[in-house]
């Protein structure tokens, strides 16, 4: 009877010593799992705040310079996300091609990209005449200006 019990004993101890392993793993999973999804939801609300319009006029000579091959658009943060000016923190397309030869000037000055201001972006991408699109993507959101050379 005491081997019985002996080993019962020596049962109980092992599924306890198991149970307390599989419990520490849930919660250092469940842990991890929480902050991945906070960390998104901050990356979610950055993007929902993030909205920017190209305001420059696609009839506009002011858009290409045949001269200097050099791409101008004016584009205004219409969110509520204030923004670094930097070409680097925009993603530019001209006619499908990642562009980086760009440079971000915050129109009236300053180091941040206030809701309702203005950035001007100068692209220097020589074109040939004819039609033409820009993609700019910050923050997920994308635009497309269209206009003609």
């Amino acid at each position: 009877m005491a081997s019985v019990s002996a080993s019962h004993l020596i049962l109980f101890i092992a599924s306890m010593v198991i149970a307390a392993s599989v419990a520490g793993v849930f919660t250092d999973t469940v842990g991890r799992l929480g902050q991945a999804i906070s960390d998104q939801g901050l990356d979610v609300s950055e993007n929902v705040r993030t909205d920017v319009e190209i305001i420059s006029d696609a009839g506009s000579d002011a858009v290409y310079d045949d001269a200097t091959g050099n791409i101008t658009l004016h584009v205004k943060n219409t969110g509520s996300e204030t923004l670094p000016p930097r070409a680097d923190r925009i993603d530019l397309f001209v006619n499908g091609v990642f562009e980086t030869d760009a440079e971000a000037t915050l129109i009236g000055g300053g180091d941040q990209w206030r809701p309702g201001d203005v950035v001007r972006l100068d692209i220097d991408h020589p074109l040939d005449s004819g039609d033409h699109r820009v993609k700019l993507i910050v923050n997920a959101d994308e635009e497309v200006f269209k206009f003609r050379t």
